[in-house]
């Protein structure tokens, strides 16, 4: 599916490409114009990890609008959609080639995904505009209705453009994907698609001095949610660092915690988790072994899975102190307080962590042969310390190899 998706780009950008090498480009200040703000904002998006909202809202606007566009300054345009596949792709491309000197990856998908979905929207609208199908409609309401339709369209093609793109990328199960996609057109993606309508209606009023007016405020967002980003990952690698901490004195195995916290995590996305709810999850996996810390003695190999129920609820509950004061939200004290609970009596994120703990516990941190006999211990126990619903989908995440690496 990712190859079909990537061929399917490349072949759009290079019929657009042979189509202005043979006819010529059609009005080059707009093909100008809309380039530079789709390049810019490409060029200060943010490093975002899969899943991700929008990171580059400028460039997803400016393609939005030149694929929307039907007249500059009261004129009449005469570009057509493979015209603008082929200046999106070559402006998204420009953009993106620091990204992508860092490794192709996610940010190859992110182009991918600009491309074909400028060229659906292109598509959808520059044949009807062109052959006079709009101007009964044009101005007026019912040309209003007919953008208002066309959008929610484009976004539902963008959301499921982007879930295939990350469960081919990924593995992680397409139905979360596609309806966290879903949520996020109701942020990003609105002003995203707000912002992209009002500038192809201001360029087609008042010409291409439009563009700044309209663009600049958007950027000027996209620039603090940069600011935001690097802040957020920054808040992340504190929290890793102090999860090592009982890594390096000797309490628990080396990586236990980041083991603990990727099988949570894609236990998490298998069983539906919005992505507040995962960044809660990860945090609390991996603090969850920050109460051992507390102890005089260690437990032989960090294996709190295999102490008796009463020391499990004693570290728990001093893990959660601890957590307390370091200023992540009161929720993942909550998951790591409450992880050694009978599983009917836990929110749903202390039971994946108890379940991942436990997993990486038995298997003596995922050694060759052990994975296989620690699940079947894990099944087992479902009757009071393990969601079956927990276990099963952490066997279905073990069976696709493990937690995807991207």
């Amino acid at each position: 599916m990712l190859v079909l998706a990537h061929s399917a780009a490349a072949f759009l950008a290079v019929a657009g490409t042979v189509r202005v090498l043979g006819w010529g480009l059609h009005e080059p200040g707009n093909a100008l114009a809309f380039g530079a703000l789709i390049a810019v904002g490409e060029l200060a998006r943010w490093r975002a990890a899969p899943g991700e909202r929008e990171p580059a809202p400028v460039g997803a606007a400016g393609a939005l609008a030149y694929a929307l566009l039907g007249e500059c300054g009261g004129q009449p345009t005469s570009h057509g959609a493979l015209h603008v596949v082929m200046v999106v792709s070559v402006a998204t491309l420009a953009g993106a080639l620091p990204h992508l000197s860092r490794g192709p990856g996610p940010v190859l998908d992110h182009v991918v995904r600009r491309v074909l979905t400028a060229g659906f929207a292109a598509v959808c609208f520059q044949p009807l505009y062109a052959s006079g199908g709009l101007d009964h409609l044009h101005p007026g309401a019912g040309y209003a209705l007919f953008l208002l339709l066309l959008l929610i369209l484009i976004a539902l093609c963008d959301a499921v453009l982007g879930a295939v793109l990350l469960w081919a990328r990924t593995g992680y199960p397409y139905g979360p994907l596609l309806r966290e996609e879903l949520r996020a057109m109701a942020g990003i993606g609105s002003a995203v698609c707000a912002t992209g309508t009002v500038i192809a209606l201001a360029v087609a009023a008042a010409g291409l001095w439009a563009l700044p007016v309209f663009s600049v405020p958007l950027l000027l967002t996209q620039l603090s949610f940069r600011r935001y980003e690097g802040v957020r990952a920054t808040y992340r690698q504190t929290i890793a660092s102090l999860a090592r901490a009982t890594d390096i004195a000797g309490y628990t195995p080396s990586g236990h915690a980041q083991r603990v916290a990727a099988l949570s995590t894609a236990v998490g996305r298998e069983m539906g988790l919005t992505r507040a709810e995962l960044t809660v999850l990860e945090y609390a996996a991996l603090m969850h072994d920050i109460g051992q810390l507390s102890l005089v003695d260690p437990v032989p190999a960090g294996a709190t899975a295999l102490l008796p129920l009463a020391e499990q609820r004693r570290i728990a509950l001093l893990g959660g102190a601890v957590v307390r004061q370091t200023g992540v939200p009161p929720t993942v004290a909550v998951v790591v307080e409450r992880q050694a609970d009978p599983y009917r009596e836990q929110p749903l994120p202390a039971r994946i962590v108890r379940t991942a703990n436990a997993y990486d516990d038995l298997a003596g941190g995922g050694c060759t042969g052990a994975g296989a006999g620690a699940l079947e211990r894990l099944r087992r126990a479902t009757g009071r310390d393990f969601q079956p619903e927990v276990v099963e989908c952490l066997a279905r995440v073990l069976a696709r190899g493990g937690p995807p690496s991207g």
